[in-house]
């Protein structure tokens, strides 16, 4: 099935569990979740993310989106600090479904190995994942 990728970013870099990066000035990123996983979740009703300064390693669990038909873990693309979490996102949990890319972020972290990257896929790749 073809995608339009348009809904693929060719700024962002991807994971395999769906989860978008957005690589910021010093050392910082920011993380959500891809057009194709908040449409696989339905109506997104709550996301619960972590406290500001804790820290993980690439591929644990960093939190979770609820939705109307699902629950799914939140994989952390890269080890580091979160610095900063989208508060705005317990008011208004749909904006990921509405704005996945820009307003529906998740959180954003300080990256502790930025060899890390290079395991991250490019949108083409990504593509191929869907």
């Amino acid at each position: 099935m073809l995608r339009n990728m348009s809904k693929i970013p060719g700024e962002l870099l991807y994971t395999a569990e769906h989860e978008w990066v957005k690589l910021l000035d010093g050392g910082e990123a920011l993380v959500g979740i891809t057009d194709h996983a908040q449409s696989s979740l339905g109506d997104i009703t709550f996301v619960d993310l972590p406290d500001e300064g804790a820290a993980f390693d690439k591929g644990e669990t960093f939190g979770a989106v609820e939705s109307v038909k699902a629950a799914s873990d939140l994989y952390m693309p890269l080890k580091g600090e979160v610095l900063e979490v989208n508060a705005d996102l317990d008011a208004t949990p749909e904006v990921v479904n509405n704005d996945p890319y820009t307003g529906g972020w998740l959180i954003k972290i300080k990256v502790a190995d930025a060899s890390e990257v290079e395991s991250l896929l490019d949108p083409a790749a990504y593509e191929k994942v869907l």
